[in-house]
């Protein structure tokens, strides 16, 4: 069993750091040549090219990584991905074992001091293994065993709310929808997820903004769009593919604006990887203009631009979109009369911006009527964070911004499956309709009491109200907020198992009972009684479609997460009139169940079959808001950030390098930071390391303040950056147990990761 000697942070211990100089553009050769080696490493260079000739290709399989779309007609024969998602298969496809007899030379005592690099580049999972209470060494266990002590374990409970049931965003379509079945015929909601601490933000402001809690946009929009804003968002690093998609908005006339603290290489310029004729040279520049604002200040920012525009449009009657308002919207006068109450001499301070240049962003909206707005974590992290995402949709709605082609709404969204999960069920606060149609399908009382979320989850477990963790896919110690808190919480637990492909942390801070149940990754074969299978995925803009693994599995120990889910569900219910022992012969089946529940999917197993899939209804796309509780789009009246910081703190938010990928850690090196070698580390304005008397590179504590309570994350180098003064930047996971557990968005309850209040100490 873990405990407290097992490290839930990353070890306290430095690498080796070298600074270089930061490149003036993206991509090009030097990703390419990225790429090919850590392909030619994990998997050697001849099966990796073959498998990268597959990376999201129609008769291929979906990228691992992030989840933006393909192009729905042709795609590029060269590198139809990024940098980071051949980063992400050659990981998956590696040639690295962790076989039993690895856990039984390696205890988890030892393997939690490794970093969380060296422990994923430990290997493929091959054999479901076991670790028993008081024992600091997994062993083998079969198949059948492993099932029946869940189903032990699940049984075992006062109440099925003492069960939670956590999900990655990588799962398929088909293992999320038989993983909520389960689920809540077992008696609960607990169902988290990893849109609990990203979009959740994103979905809560767009579902009472626009009545869905998905983006508006397809990737054709680019295409058509005037001008594109970025906010909060590094493409560069965390969705390489959307450069594509802006170079192509610039070829065809459109601008591109960027809100963001931190001046990010991808955004400036690119060079264009599926065309070798600009692997060189300066490359392609995108963004026409950037504003460098402070960490939470964006609220302020866009109250100000509103300002700007109203006044405009009082004095020309111009600037706002009349009759879309007219005919589309509700509350108008109330979102106006707000922005009486503030002042822009107040407000742009807390930008870290001059008027001029918020001027100038006013006027390049006021001048173009296609808008398309892109976000991602750098909003949805804040404790206002559903005021930004509604802010956002007040100023698409006075341009009529939405429900037109080259316009609209677009959270980019992590894991390449994160939004299929939500749209199979997974979520913690069910619609009564999807019960419903629940009930009618498969003859059972689903129950009606919303579940957990995973800030909540962790405080159950924490307070031994959470007895049993499952989760599938994912590496939930490494991803979660307050680390240390959240290894006592799963410490608390009578059991915890764990759904994954590769070794990581979270398989070393457990319950008092732990299982490991490998399954196979997105790039190999899937084998089932009727041959071999297919799984299905939703991208970001809501296109399903197959996805086709073409390796052999690592080995033959390995099952499918339906198979677990299947195997689970088995010998847990005892009364379910789901054939669960046959169900995943043949994928269909359970793709017929899914159109037999979830609107939108006529005809799966046909049109899913279908090159490059089919797209869901999307009601703002479509123009139409009756989904609302008005049955228009709704303007809202939001708040800027209330967060008064002392002189000697600083706001902090937690980034990811460019060689990581979510909680994945591929290299040691964020090259396009000029950060090689090291991932303790801390971004600061010049200006304030010379107030705290800091030089370049000194080692550092950093300390968090919330609500009189103190968390520390021990040596960090301190790095001149350019970011605005009282902000700092830092990787995560290193710096989550710095991410108070109760320091959450206001209704989205997602962790405030991108608002921690720390100072920083000399050692």
């Amino acid at each position: 069993m873990s405990d407290k000697n097992i490290k839930a942070q990353p070890p306290e211990k430095l690498t080796g750091i070298k600074l270089a100089k930061i490149p003036k553009s993206a991509v090009g050769t030097k990703a390419i040549k990225s790429a090919l080696a850590h392909v030619s490493s994990e998997v050697g260079m001849g099966k990796g090219i073959e498998l990268l000739a597959k990376i999201n290709q129609m008769d291929g399989f979906d990228c691992p990584g992030c989840a933006w779309p393909d192009p729905d007609a042709k795609r590029a024969f060269l590198a139809e991905y990024c940098e980071n998602g051949a980063k992400a298969v050659a990981e998956e496809a590696t040639k690295n074992r962790v076989s039993p007899m690895f856990f039984a030379t390696h205890s988890v005592q030892e393997m939690s001091t490794w970093s969380d690099y060296e422990i994923g580049k430990s290997g493929r999972i091959t054999h479901p293994m076991y670790l028993k209470e008081g024992s600091d060494n997994y062993e083998e266990i079969s198949w059948k065993n492993a099932f029946n002590l869940i189903g032990k374990e699940l049984n075992s409970l006062n109440s099925p709310d003492e069960a939670i049931f956590y999900t990655s965003g990588r799962t398929s379509n088909e293992a999320a929808f038989l993983y909520q079945l389960f689920v809540r015929q077992f008696g609960t909601n607990n169902l988290p997820d990893c849109s609990n601490m990203c979009h959740e933000s994103s979905g809560v402001a767009l579902s009472e903004t626009l009545g869905i809690g998905k983006g508006s946009v397809t990737l054709d929009d680019f295409n058509h769009a005037d001008l594109v804003i970025v906010m909060g968002q590094n493409p560069g690093t965390n969705h390489p593919r959307m450069l594509t998609a802006l170079s192509e908005t610039k070829k065809h006339g459109g601008k591109i604006m960027t809100i963001n603290p931190l001046p990010e290489v991808g955004l400036m310029r690119y060079n264009d990887p599926q065309n070798p004729l600009k692997w060189i040279g300066k490359g392609q520049q995108l963004t026409d203009l950037f504003l460098q604002v402070k960490i939470n200040g964006d609220v302020a920012l866009l109250k100000i631009i509103l300002k700007l525009m109203k006044a405009k449009e009082e004095e020309t009657g111009k600037v706002f979109n009349h009759q879309f308002i007219k005919e589309k919207t509700q509350g108008l006068e109330e979102f106006l009369s707000d922005l009486d109450n503030y002042s822009i001499e107040e407000l742009v301070p807390q930008t870290g911006l001059s008027l001029t240049q918020i001027e100038e962003a006013t006027q390049l909206i006021i001048n173009n009527d296609k808008i398309i707005i892109c976000w991602a974590m750098g909003l949805t992290q804040h404790k206002n964070a559903v005021d930004n995402i509604r802010e956002i949709v007040n100023l698409l709605l006075l341009k009529g911004s939405i429900g037109k082609q080259g316009a609209g709404t677009c959270p980019v969204r992590g894991h390449s499956n994160v939004q299929g999960d939500r749209t199979m069920g997974i979520w913690e606060k069910p619609k009564p309709a999807f019960l419903d149609s629940l009930e009618k399908e498969f003859s059972f009382s689903a129950p009606r009491k919303n579940g957990y979320d995973v800030v909540s989850a962790i405080e159950a477990m924490h307070k031994k109200e959470g007895k049993v963790f499952i989760g599938m896919g994912g590496n939930f110690i490494s991803a979660t907020p307050d680390t240390e808190f959240t290894a006592d919480a799963l410490r608390n637990c009578n059991l915890t198992v764990q759904i994954s492909t590769k070794l990581n942390r979270s398989h070393l801070i457990t319950g008092k009972q732990a299982l490991i149940l490998p399954c196979l990754g997105r790039s190999e074969k899937d084998e089932q009684k009727s041959g071999e299978q297919f799984i299905s995925v939703e991208n970001s803009m809501g296109v399903v479609h197959q996805s086709n693994g073409h390796l052999d599995a690592c080995s033959k120990h390995l099952l499918s997460e339906p198979k677990i889910v299947a195997g689970i569900a088995k010998v847990t219910l005892k009364n379910s009139k789901v054939e669960w022992k046959n169900i995943t012969d043949n994928y269909d089946l359970i793709r017929d169940k899914i159109e037999a529940t979830i609107p939108g999917f006529d005809n799966y197993n046909k049109r899913v079959r279908e090159d490059g899939g089919f797209y869901l209804p999307n009601n703002a796309r479509e123009n139409n808001f009756t989904p609302t509780s008005t049955g228009k789009a709704n303007f809202t009246v939001n708040k800027p950030s209330d967060i008064q910081l002392k002189d000697n703190q600083f706001m902090m938010m937690t980034i990811r390098t460019h060689d990581q990928y979510n909680t994945t850690i591929y290299g040691l090196d964020d090259r396009y930071r000029g950060v090689l070698n090291e991932r303790r580390v801390v971004f600061m304005n010049p200006d304030d390391m010379k107030q705290q008397q800091l030089q370049k590179l000194e080692k550092v504590n950093l300390i968090s303040h919330f609500q009189g309570e103190q968390r520390i994350a021990k040596g960090f180098l301190v790095i001149p950056y350019s970011i605005p003064k009282q902000c700092t930047a830092t990787y995560f996971p290193e710096a989550n147990v710095l991410v108070p557990i109760k320091s959450k968005a206001k209704l989205s309850h997602t962790p405030a990761s991108k608002t921690v209040i720390i100072t920083v100490e000399k050692i």
